[in-house]
């Protein structure tokens, strides 16, 4: 994780879910069933409505990676991250870069996981958007602030169809 005091105020988004699992079980269906439970759409994927997968190699340096088909009989690949800390059940970290980041852009995501009462509050925080030029089309025309609110709101949606995953509930 990153070190309290290389974090800039105001250069997080942050979402966070309770779910009715222990952290270990919690942990393990974030990780190993991440195409389950990640929205499908344009929105959240690269193949927007193609069929593909995303998954996450479960080690240090492992890759978080989209695969799906071309519509040409082929394969594209688009590696979103790679994992910066594995310590199940309690942390993952990865880089992330968006689909339109030049080489030397990317983002950090932290997944934090805390046994609480009768289950597993799941914390994601995603920082270093003070990195990424102001008038970069990730921001679609937005200031810093509403940059980190749209985020936080994009993490919520997809904490929001984990929670709904582990729930039974699509």
């Amino acid at each position: 994780m990153t070190a309290p005091n290389t974090r800039k105020p105001g250069d997080e988004a942050r979402a966070t879910v309770t779910v009715a699992l222990a952290k270990a079980e919690a942990f393990r269906v974030f990780t190993e069933d991440i195409d389950s439970w990640w929205r499908r759409g344009v929105r959240f994927r690269g193949a927007g409505q193609r069929r593909g997968f995303i998954r996450i190699e479960p080690c240090e340096s492992g890759r978080i990676f989209e695969s799906f088909d071309d519509g040409k009989g082929g394969e594209i690949v688009i590696e979103i991250g790679r994992v910066t800390l594995w310590q199940p059940p309690d942390a993952l970290c990865m880089t992330w870069r968006n689909a339109n980041f030049s080489a030397s852009e990317s983002t950090e995501v932290e997944i934090s996981f805390k046994d609480v009462g009768s289950g597993c509050e799941v914390c994601v925080a995603h920082r270093g958007w003070s990195r990424i030029r102001a008038d970069h089309p990730v921001r679609h025309g937005a200031s810093a602030s509403d940059t980190l609110v749209a985020m936080g709101r994009w993490w919520g949606d997809l904490l929001t169809s984990f929670r709904r995953h582990v729930a039974g509930q699509g």
